[in-house]
């Protein structure tokens, strides 16, 4: 088996897999409770909550463990948006974002009288500094701007904009880190950000599990109203297995991908080559500037879902668009902002690679694909 989507999710590691179960067996206890175990289940989760700001370079009382990056994205994007009304209802945003930004802006929007500018991408998927300086505005309250596109793998300019919004305090920046985590280093200080998105099943964590930087003294309006829990920014008992094996996995992935970034990236430019050699294709992703893990590529006349399926027959697992959105069989997004046009954009296929990859499976790959494009092009015909 080839599984290669794992922008999509990633395989836990066993270690994760064994800190859940022993935490949930071991710490079943309230943390909230003030008896002997629910000390200790406060314990560990304070102790997880104290290593994840460690790798992250950040103070433990800027984490916020959340159920991943969709509740993070909303957290931050509504959360500061609501808290920062009194100065104005202007956000900024990009057309690339991931739904679970772009749809909590549109809410805004339509529900809560705020304004939104989204901003373009190149055909690369970058957006301009000059168009984020030239978008904000006095009553700008929030700029929301991803790091690692999800489908292309696009790296923002983050510490510009960063340093650009540095001069422009009441407008708080929120960076969704989801798929950078790991694999694109990314230094919250030095970015000036203030609120930062991160799932840990993107790095061999388990699903349900996120978490949102928040920095010290940014104004955030909580969205779930009830106990004082997460620093009185997320109520509800906390799923403290979860945040243990999160913190567990973020170790693991950090030690596992810190020599290995360089082999995958090499993989990565292999299988662009081999694509590109392929009759028929199209690359989306670009050869500089983008994520070491991403490959994304079209093939005219093809649906996007017929060679997925195709290729799952070998035992290759790829996707098409994001996750989120594949099974809806809907176009890229990505895709027809970078301007490539609705035909690359209803045939794209996503190639994501872990810390297990190397240049040797692209062969077999590039075989797979040459035949399965051959074949399905000529049963369209």
């Amino acid at each position: 088996m080839l599984y290669l989507d794992n922008s999509a999710t990633t395989k836990p590691f066993s270690e994760v897999l064994q800190t859940y179960r022993t935490a949930a067996e071991t710490f079943f206890g309230n943390p909230s409770s003030l008896h002997r175990l629910g000390g200790q289940a406060e314990h560990l989760m304070q102790q997880a909550r104290k290593q994840t700001a460690a790798l992250l370079g950040v103070s433990d009382q800027e984490i916020i463990f959340t159920s991943g990056g969709t509740e993070s994205n909303n957290m931050a994007v509504k959360g500061a948006a609501f808290a920062g009304m009194k100065h104005g209802r202007h956000i900024l945003t990009s057309a690339i974002e991931h739904p679970s930004v772009l749809e909590a802006v549109k809410q805004l929007t339509e529900h809560f009288q705020f304004e939104a500018t989204i901003l373009p991408v190149d055909e690369n998927g970058m957006v301009s500094i000059e168009d984020v300086k030239n978008s904000l505005r006095d009553d700008t309250v929030l700029v929301s701007i991803m790091h690692v596109n999800n489908e292309i793998g696009s790296i923002q300019p983050i510490k510009e904009i960063g340093r650009i919004l540095a001069e422009h305090p009441r407008a708080k920046f929120h960076v969704d880190h989801v798929q950078g985590a790991i694999k694109v280093p990314l230094s919250f200080k030095d970015c000036h950000i203030d609120f930062c998105s991160l799932s840990a099943h993107k790095f061999h964590g388990l699903k349900g599990t996120g978490i949102l930087y928040g920095r010290k003294g940014a104004a955030l309006l909580p969205l779930l109203s009830g106990g004082s829990q997460e620093y009185t920014h997320r109520s509800g008992t906390e799923n403290t297995p979860g945040i243990a094996a999160a913190a567990k996995a973020l170790r693991l992935a950090k030690e596992m991908y810190g020599g290995r970034l360089d082999k995958i990236k090499e993989t990565k430019l292999e299988i662009m080559k081999a694509v590109q050699g392929i009759e028929g294709t199209v690359l989306n992703t670009a050869f500089e500037g983008t994520a070491p893990h991403i490959v994304n590529f079209s093939v005219p006349g093809i649906k996007a879902e017929t060679l997925v399926h195709y290729l799952e027959k070998k035992e290759i697992y790829v996707s098409t668009t994001s996750a989120c959105s594949s099974r809806l069989e809907a176009e890229s997004k990505t895709v027809l902002a970078a301007g490539k046009g609705q035909e690359l954009a209803k045939s794209t296929i996503r190639i994501s690679l872990s810390y297990e990859h190397t240049p040797e499976l692209v062969p077999a790959l590039a075989e797979a694909l040459r035949e399965g494009i051959y074949h399905l092009k000529k049963v369209t015909r």
